[in-house]
């Protein structure tokens, strides 16, 4: 599968989490930063995307601390940021 189909997928996954909150948490986090990954952040993000939005959101939040295997500190520091998350 190319790299765009990758992240056509990633992107409708993102989007499609079950609440607003997780929606735009994990939605916007792929919208501002997928047009700048390579092939192993794509990969990575594909593992995240299949763990459950509670323990996505308290990574991104400070409050849990992801799996080894997901423990990319670049990627959880610009998940933690939030600054891609609009407020009204």
């Amino acid at each position: 599968m190319s790299a765009t189909d990758r992240l056509k997928r990633l992107k409708f996954r993102a989007w499609h989490r079950g609440t607003r909150e997780a929606d735009y948490m994990i939605g916007g986090f792929f919208d501002r930063y997928a047009a700048e990954w390579g092939d192993d952040d794509i990969a990575w993000y594909e593992l995240v995307v299949e763990e459950d939005d509670v323990d996505i959101m308290a990574w991104a939040l400070g409050t849990g601390h992801p799996p080894a295997h997901l423990d990319r500190p670049d990627m959880i520091a610009a998940m933690r940021r939030l600054d891609y998350i609009p407020l009204p």
